[in-house]
């Protein structure tokens, strides 16, 4: 029996001294890597809480104000700090390029996303894994935030324009482009300053609506990449859209000279029927017109809904972040149905979460709910960081257009000169 006893002991022995020669097991479950196991339930994110977030957020004193209050709701829930740096949104990528690698930079920063092509490039922000949330957002917004495959950030705004009207002056807001042309001929008296119709058109942010739904596009997207050598601006659908701008000045609808202060100076003062701009007038607009002020979606062109340019802002991770996990989740929860709408009603912006931009916080609201509808028709700016290359000589050759210069060849030499300045770029 003690034979028995002493072989039990020395077994005992024998594994105490193999489990203290075992490696360690890993013990948090944030790889760094972009993967994560976030649910932006606002709960703990990782095994391992920090004590702490940083956050670097736009300036605009509605916006802060906004997430401050969030931001003490998550920390109420999670008991994580959330420490805020108030940056202009444009200023953040070049201070996160010293800052970052310093260990001085946030975890989650905000950006527009034709910038993340850019930041990409750079190695400034980190992949995420949004898990379920991601069908939470809106087509539009997740398609703005896919860069070759890979998604980076949380969304929370959408933006794009559609049509103002004075309902003095238009009682209905035209629904298709021969109503809006019936309202410009039958409106316009240059004489008078009086206008049927005004937008920015030699601005194509806000002309692209007239080349892509003729079968223009920028650059070819296939499966969330760019083919940035595949330039649709000089297509038969391009020079049909230059074209339909062009004959706006030749039938004197618009000035040449139009820049968004006479616009909205004249709209305000009652002397334009419908004008294209942004949402960001609607106050000016309302204090303007009262009443009198009315939205709609675009009108359509040739049967087809109007695809406008659409931007979106989202919360992205930084890659020098050591919480990347809890970063996620934080992004995550503050893009969430509730704390996206809360957002909205706070600081103005439209959700990107698509329960949100359907909910009756947006819907009730008669002016902006046109903006909301619009998204679906729109498409994301590229976010190919070659996209810096197209604005200006784009943007030269509206202008010879509205000046009368030949359509195709001046949308050919803007192609050229694209190609050239991407060649340039990549040396």
């Amino acid at each position: 029996m003690k034979k028995y006893i002493s072989i039990f002991a020395m077994v005992l022995l024998l594994i105490g001294v193999l489990a203290a020669c075992a490696p360690e097991r890993e013990e948090t479950s944030g790889s760094g890597d972009g993967d994560s196991n976030a649910s932006g339930d606002g709960e703990e994110a990782t095994s391992e809480q920090p004590e702490s977030l940083k956050v670097w957020v736009n300036d605009s004193e509605e916006q802060k104000a906004a997430l401050d209050e969030l931001f003490a709701r998550y920390t109420e829930e999670t008991g994580i700090a959330i420490e805020t740096t108030p940056m202009n949104m444009l200023d953040q990528v070049e201070a996160l390029n010293l800052d970052g690698p310093a260990g001085n930079g946030p975890d989650l920063f905000f950006q527009p996303h034709d910038r993340i092509g850019n930041i990409v490039l750079q190695g400034l922000a980190a992949p995420i894994d949004l898990g379920e949330a991601e069908g939470d957002y809106s087509e539009t917004a997740i398609e703005a935030i896919t860069y070759d495959g890979e998604t980076y950030g949380a969304p929370l705004v959408v933006e794009t324009y559609a049509t103002f009207y004075n309902k003095d002056l238009v009682p209905e807001a035209p629904a298709t482009m021969d109503d809006l042309m019936a309202i410009a001929e039958e409106q316009t008296d240059q004489a008078s300053e009086t206008y049927g119709f005004l937008m920015e058109a030699a601005n194509f942010y806000f002309s692209y609506p007239f080349f892509g739904a003729n079968g223009a596009y920028v650059f070819n997207n296939e499966g969330g990449s760019y083919d940035v050598t595949d330039i649709g601006l000089n297509n038969e659908g391009a020079v049909a859209g230059g074209e339909l701008i062009q004959s706006w000045y030749e039938n004197g609808y618009i000035p040449v000279e139009i820049n968004p202060d006479i616009m909205n100076g004249l709209f305000s003062d009652g002397k334009v029927g419908v004008a294209i701009t942004g949402p960001w007038n609607i106050p000016a607009y309302s204090e303007a017109l009262g009443d009198s002020l009315g939205t709609a979606i675009l009108p359509t062109v040739d049967g087809n809904n109007a695809t406008s340019f659409v931007g979106v802002k989202s919360w992205m991770v930084s890659e020098y972040s050591e919480n990347k996990d809890a970063a996620t989740d934080l992004a995550i929860w503050l893009t969430n149905e509730e704390n996206s709408t809360f957002y909205f009603e706070n600081a103005g912006e439209l959700p990107a979460n698509q329960a949100a931009l359907e909910g009756e916080a947006v819907t009730s609201n008669e002016l902006i709910a046109p903006f909301a509808e619009q998204i679906q028709f729109g498409t994301p700016m590229p976010s190919a960081p070659e996209m810096q290359q197209v604005w200006e000589p784009i943007n030269n050759a509206l202008l010879f257009i509205a000046q009368g210069d030949d359509v195709q060849e001046v949308l050919d030499e803007a192609v050229q000169q694209i190609q050239d300045n991407i060649a340039a770029a990549q040396q």
